[in-house]
């Protein structure tokens, strides 16, 4: 992709608005939808949000090149997979019983999160990230390039294009991308695991996803 990736965020509760944020600071066309009509949200959007684009969540979707999920993670299973076909999703959801109870579509202990994601959208390419961070850290835990604390992140999927392109927008707004060729290494990123939740350095990310591969 020789342009800059428009980016469609799906969601506008604080993760989604602060993603929206960050990318349109950055530089990007973003659009944003939410649960109701791009009126209702414009003026939330207006505010919380300058500079992105309230849409219909179809709307939004047809207009990405990179789609985010930061959505409710009950919505998702109600999301038509057509939509989605050729692009590249971010998933930033978690599943997380203890804050979103019971979800059976996401209950299998032996997949990941967004390997499930994946399954469903069949004709996306998939990538995990911004998931193991708060939605207030998206913002105050920016980095310029080459600043000795600058925080990791890792970014998972199984398309290397996909990966490639969605670890530059995390750089883009001021994070560290670790890359990762499989979907499967972002269950090192999901809640409960060390990564989850913790401002780390590249290297010490590095470290601990191998401590974790070895355990």
């Amino acid at each position: 992709m020789t342009t800059a990736p428009r980016i469609a965020v799906l969601g506008a509760g604080r993760v989604g608005s602060a993603l929206a944020r960050a990318t349109t600071e950055a530089g990007y066309s973003v659009s944003v939808s939410a649960s109701g009509s791009p009126e209702d949200l414009d003026l939330i959007a207006s505010v919380v949000m300058p500079g992105a684009t309230p849409m219909w969540t179809g709307d939004a979707i047809t207009a990405g090149d990179v789609v985010v999920l930061a959505l409710p993670l009950h919505r998702f299973p109600a999301l038509d997979p057509a939509l989605f076909a050729g692009k590249i999703v971010v998933d930033s959801m978690n599943y997380w019983p203890p804050i979103d109870g019971r979800q059976d579509f996401f209950e299998r202990g032996d997949t990941g999160s967004s390997e499930i994601v994946q399954e469903h959208l069949t004709r996306a390419d998939v990538v995990k990230t911004f998931n193991h961070l708060g939605y207030h850290e998206i913002e105050a835990d920016r980095r310029p390039a080459g600043d000795p604390n600058r925080r990791a992140l890792g970014v998972a999927g199984d398309d290397h294009r996909a990966v490639e392109l969605v670890a530059s927008i995390v750089d883009s707004i001021g994070f560290d991308p670790v890359t990762f060729d499989s979907l499967r290494h972002g269950r090192a990123f999901q809640p409960g695991e060390p990564i989850f939740g913790t401002p780390l350095t590249r290297p010490r990310f590095l470290d601990l996803v191998s401590d974790r591969a070895a355990a």
